[in-house]
């Protein structure tokens, strides 16, 4: 049922207010839909209900305590937040080059599995918008088994804050390969079910095929990234084309379609989710030969200095506490970093004038871009389309709003 209420208009169609209290728009997102009868002529979108200046409050923070609140945008990814943004703080600080192996390999794992934990989420909703309620549980199951592993090595299953300028908040404690093989190998399989109970599906094909069709140069147009633009015939991946963390490394393919509907959206993030498998197994391996390597760089003047260096002694106990409340000063000057999101492109710009803290700091979320496309993916379309669109947008308003 959607939640509306309606004015007419002197040509005769109607304005229905569709949210922000609607769980088929994915966070708290309003649209504002002309109909003609059941059919949407025109759509604007009504962001900001849940903007919370996270980017202003970042720069009251030194670089370090403001590593937390990037877990706050994207809350279904919190991961490629940290990352993106440290990723920005490790060029104004140079240190980009200098990041231990063992916690490159490390990032990469944790981001992959963040991606199918978010394509997870975002499965099962889509599902569920569509009626689909079994794909919902099976697909939470499998997430479940994600932030279990996030909740092992940090100690927190969703915002885990794990990453820091110049590697992580601490090693993978033992038993984490473990894990994440076991996770690996039972997931296939699953993926087999939910394609067994979608993919073929003869309702979900007529909600999907032919739905939402954006052509390759409007999703260019638009700005779209991630699954959303690759479904769209544009084979961009930050990972292959900007590589960090050395991803250069893995040998992954980069799923694509040139159907553009939200069928092919679906089956892109299908298709990623099996190809961040196969990184995180290429992962695994190149971990055997890391055991007992350095996980964060040996700078404190710019990094934490490790939990089994701070001597127990109230002077350095002090020097320690002084060191995480003044945090680092970098040179004047500007940084970029930028990493593939479950969503696309995920940008985070830092400016530094000299002092312990950001000047200034903004994100370029995906999910903002890719959400101008929606008017022009519903209109001609019938209300219930929208929810089909909406969905395979894959939209999350923490970080559209911020």
């Amino acid at each position: 049922m959607v939640m509306l209420s309606e004015t007419r208009t002197e040509s005769g169609t109607m304005i229905l207010n569709m949210g922000p209290q609607h769980p088929s728009t994915h966070g708290v997102l309003r649209l504002l839909l002309e109909l003609e009868g059941e059919v949407v002529v025109n759509c604007v979108p009504d962001i900001g209900f849940l903007h919370t200046g996270i980017e202003k409050t970042m720069e009251a923070r030194n670089y370090h305590q403001a590593i937390v609140l990037t877990d706050r945008t994207d809350y279904l990814s919190p991961i490629s937040n940290n990352l993106s943004y440290v990723l920005a703080c490790e060029k104004l600080f140079n240190i980009e080059h200098d990041v231990p192996r063992r916690a490159q390999v490390i990032r990469v794992i944790l981001c992959e599995l963040s991606r199918i934990a978010s394509h997870l989420i975002w499965l099962g909703t889509h599902a569920l918008d569509l009626g689909a309620t079994t794909v919902f549980m099976y697909c939470w199951r499998e997430r479940e088994q994600i932030l279990s592993i996030f909740e092992f090595i940090s100690g927190v299953r969703m915002m885990t804050s794990y990453m820091r300028i110049g590697g992580l908040a601490a090693d993978v404690p033992e038993g984490f390969e473990e894990r994440v093989a076991g996770f690996v190998r039972s997931l296939p399989p699953r993926i087999n079910d939910y394609e067994a109970l979608l993919t073929r599906n003869p309702i979900f094909l007529d909600r999907t095929r032919d739905i939402g069709y954006l052509s390759r140069e409007d999703a260019l147009k638009f700005g779209l990234a991630g699954p959303c633009l690759r479904a769209s015939g544009v084979q961009f991946d930050v990972r292959v084309q900007f590589p960090y963390c050395g991803y250069e490394e893995y040998d992954f393919d980069v799923p694509y379609s040139n159907e553009g509907d939200v069928y092919a959206r679906y089956m892109v993030r299908v298709r990623e989710m099996r190809e961040s498998v196969k990184i995180i197994r290429q992962g695994l391996e190149k971990l055997k030969g890391l055991k007992g390597e350095e996980y964060r760089i040996d700078n404190p003047k710019i990094a934490f200095p490790k939990r089994e260096q701070i001597h127990r002694s109230m002077e350095s106990l002090i020097h320690h506490f002084k060191l995480v409340s003044e945090g680092p000063v970098p040179q004047p000057g500007e940084a970029y970093g930028i990493l593939e999101s479950p969503r696309g492109e995920q940008g985070t710009y830092v400016f530094s004038d000299g002092s312990n803290k950001p000047h200034r700091v903004r994100f370029r979320p995906p999910g903002f871009y890719n959400l101008q496309a929606l008017p022009q993916l519903v209109i001609g379309r019938m209300v219930a389309d929208v929810v089909a669109c909406i969905g395979s947008i894959d939209i999350v308003l923490g970080e559209i709003d911020r």
